[in-house]
């Protein structure tokens, strides 16, 4: 553990976040916040003063959740293995940081008045920083990860909704075409790069809740009747269920 958040010593999360101000990337977005010289997230606590300090029991958690998805990656040498468990780590820790400031933000502009704009603003600002962090986590992993141990990070870090939702559309409909198969994967990529950048389980499956719903709109379109097929899928589980 102590290797693990070893490099946090030497770059705290205050000197992170006043990187990722330099570079203009979501800190300026929030400059009506008042920030006190000492601020705790979910995750980490720190002060201004450069003094880092992490949650032991949100620690305990966010090294679980790693340790859970590294393992199966099957990586032999231990200076890559705690490479990889680092980058997760810290983008776990970035995501929170960006996540938490939005919250404050919409917080403090709800107090003061209802201003519809600001808070699209805000939104605007939140989902630039996360495409930063997600393409500079995606670029760290490449250099440590083939693309088939990167997609597992993936679907790790979005509890496998991709591939259990895939299966299940092709369970229930075996008539789908090439050409539909096709769509309804692209929709389901799109969804988990997305949902990687949430800050919760819920919020990360009301994503692909979304997509779910577009890809059922073009199967409905494309004639199918979801219901009937739905109930039928439902009765093939349960007779495959009462034969073992």
């Amino acid at each position: 553990m102590k290797k693990i958040f070893r490099v946090m010593n030497g770059a705290p999360m205050a000197a992170a976040l006043r990187r990722l101000s330099a570079a203009g990337r979501y800190l300026p977005s929030f400059s009506k916040t008042i920030i006190p010289s000492s601020v705790c997230f979910s995750l980490v606590c720190f002060s201004l003063h450069g003094e880092a300090q992490v949650n032991p029991d949100y620690e305990k958690v966010l090294t679980e959740r790693t340790s859970k998805i590294v393992k199966n990656l099957d990586i032999t040498d231990s200076s890559r293995y705690h490479t990889v468990m680092n980058t997760i780590v810290h983008q776990y820790m970035d995501l929170n940081v960006v996540h938490e400031q939005y919250k404050t933000a919409v917080t403090g502009i709800k107090a003061d008045s209802s201003n519809a704009t600001a808070i699209k603003q805000q939104e605007e600002k939140r989902n630039d920083a996360l495409r930063t962090l997600h393409q500079r986590f995606i670029a760290s992993l490449g250099k440590q990860l083939n693309p088939q141990q990167v997609d597992q990070v993936k679907d790790g870090m979005t509890y496998r909704v991709l591939p259990v939702t895939y299966s299940a559309y092709q369970d229930m409909l075996p008539q789908l075409t090439t050409a539909q198969k096709e769509q309804i994967y692209t929709w389901l990529l799109e969804a988990r790069e997305l949902a990687m950048d949430e800050g919760s389980s819920d919020d990360k499956h009301k994503v692909f809740g979304k997509y779910k719903g577009r890809i059922n709109n073009y199967l409905s379109a494309a004639g199918y009747d979801l219901k009937k097929e739905t109930a039928a899928w439902q009765q093939r589980l349960k007779e495959r269920r009462d034969s073992k």
